[in-house]
Formats: structure tokens, sequence, C-alpha cells
């Protein structure tokens, strides 16, 4: 957690901008940010049905080029 104390004498304006600038550098935002957007990984079974998606249509191309259509 980051902690920013006033100074003696410092005007609020300074405060804030002397922790938002801590915050920028200590990489909360970006972590926070990515954390936001992280896309979860794909189940184990639409894995499966991907591949094997992919394997029929891999398939199909060969039959076609083997026919001539392609």
């Amino acid at each position: 957690m980051i902690e920013t104390r006033k100074k003696e004498g410092e005007s609020v304006s300074a405060l804030f901008f002397r922790f938002s600038r801590r915050v920028k550098r200590s990489g909360v935002l970006k972590e926070s940010k990515s954390r936001r957007f992280r896309k979860r990984p794909t189940s184990r079974v639409k894995r499966r049905i991907s591949a094997i998606h992919r394997e029929t249509k891999k398939q199909e191309i060969e039959r076609m080029k083997k026919a001539g259509i392609l």
C-alpha cells in the first residue's frame, strides 16, 4: 500500500501530485488494468472442441486439394 504524508507547508495539490507520481512508479495502476482486462484461460473442453474442428477443416482442405477443387 502506498502512503504519502503531507510535509510541513506543502499544499494539497503538491501532495496529490507527489502521491499520484508514486502510484504511477509503483505499477499499481498497470497491474490493476491488466487484471481488469485479463482473459480467462479457456477450458479443456473448449480447447479440445477447437482442436477437433481445426483437424476436420484441415482434412477437408486436403480432400479438396486432391480432388482438384482448390
